[in-house]
């Protein structure tokens, strides 16, 4: 698949600076959010023609980064 930093980029110009699919408008957790409201690869691809298999990819191992990150938020 390659780099996580090759697929998934920020931009300040772009989606006010969240993260996006390779410099595009295809904000990451629009991938996610489609993805868990249970559409598939096939599915996504087919309606976003421009996105790649690895884009998919991408945005999911982004997300398991995040939840990866230690929190210092103390709970209740």
């Amino acid at each position: 698949m390659g780099n996580i930093s090759d697929r998934i980029t920020l931009n300040p110009e772009i989606c006010h600076g969240k993260p996006t699919i390779r410099n595009k408008r295809y904000p990451v957790e629009m991938i996610l959010d489609l993805l868990s409201s249970g559409m598939t690869e096939s599915e996504i691809l087919a309606d976003y023609p421009a996105l790649e298999r690895e884009d998919i990819l991408a945005c999911l191992a982004y997300a398991s980064k995040l939840t990866k990150t230690k929190s210092y938020i103390k709970s209740a």
